[in-house]
């Protein structure tokens, strides 16, 4: 099954699902033009139902509708894929679920190369007694599943535009209230401009979180130092098996988003790679490459792949190796 699968339309001016033709013919784009991947849906007018047999009941995702052109050109009043696809690996992985059980993109993990792929096994995205903050949620799809899969403590954070918060905290409000699961879970709704870390919020929060979420937060390569370096902020500084985990589209281009995963500048930040792969939106997994060529150029094709990877800590003990040697 596709990645997209879950997703249905509601037309918010009647709410129920929507048959207008413009709504239906882009929700089946993929099953029309079968190359072809819808990576961002819904609008202001047009929200989303996402559907997962281990929820109680469907997900209602409001979308913002920022004025301001400096808020629209964020694109945060979409779900990306990206979203999707870390929303699946924390259920899979919180659920225990095996390879592609229950599960569409996330959990199928075949791999369409010939080659074992250094993919960490499901259970590592088990977010069960986590502290989590999500960076740049856009619709906060991934904490939601975190607080609805046991998460101790969810903090969604986006760029503090008023109508990209209202919506993220309508949205927790639509879905947390009469879930099950939800009950007992901490979660706020805060802005937060990347590496803007002398605000109230970071100076509470250094440190704090075990699991750090990006989703399709690497498309703008002036921000990705800005971006290291709230991951780095807020992720635990005591815990070993602290991790943050980034899942990024290609659909600006793999040579703007891949920057981001450089060694040394991440290095900077006390930060390093533990993961990095390639998934499609129906499972398939592959190594990652830093240029695929003419692969690259290709607009449709690449729509189909994320980049996922594990972030952590550098070792101290690695580190103080280095430097005796």
């Amino acid at each position: 099954m596709a990645l997209t699968a879950r997703l249905s339309f509601i037309n918010t001016t009647q709410n129920e699902s929507s048959d207008d033709p413009e709504d239906l013919f882009a929700g089946s784009l993929g099953v029309i033009f079968t190359d072809d991947v819808t990576n961002q849906h819904g609008d202001a007018s047009t929200a989303l139902h996402y559907t997962s047999p281990h929820l109680s009941k469907p997900l209602r995702i409001e979308l913002s509708d920022p004025k301001i052109a400096e808020d629209r050109s964020l694109f945060s009043h979409f779900l990306w894929n990206a979203s999707l696809l870390l929303a699946e690996l924390i259920e899979a992985g919180t659920l225990g679920l095996k390879a592609g059980e229950d599960t569409t993109g996330a959990g199928a993990g075949t791999v369409d190369v010939g080659k074992r792929v250094a993919v960490p096994p499901l259970t590592d995205f088990d977010i069960r007694g986590r502290s989590t903050i999500e960076m740049g949620a856009g619709t906060g799809l991934p904490s939601l599943m975190a607080a609805l899969l046991g998460a101790k403590r969810v903090l969604v954070t986006d760029y503090p535009a008023p109508v990209v918060i209202e919506n993220l905290r309508k949205n927790v409000e639509l879905n947390l209230k009469d879930q099950k699961g939800a009950r007992g879970v901490e979660v706020a709704v805060e802005g937060h401009g990347w590496g803007d870390l002398e605000t109230p919020l970071a100076l509470e929060n250094k440190g704090a979180f075990d699991r750090v979420l990006c989703a399709d937060c690497l498309w703008m390569p002036w921000q990705h130092e800005n971006l290291r370096r709230s991951i780095a902020w807020f992720l635990s500084e005591e815990d070993p098996g602290a991790r943050a985990w980034v899942v990024g589209g290609y659909h600006t281009g793999r040579e703007k988003m891949r920057g981001f995963f450089d060694a040394e500048k991440l290095r900077e930040v006390g930060l390093e790679v533990e993961r990095l792969w390639e998934r499609d939106c129906d499972g398939n997994d592959r190594e990652w490459a830093w240029d695929r060529g003419a692969e690259d150029l290709d607009i449709t094709g690449r729509k189909r792949w994320l980049a996922v990877s594990v972030l952590r800590r550098i070792r101290k003990d690695v580190d103080d190796g280095k430097a005796e040697r």
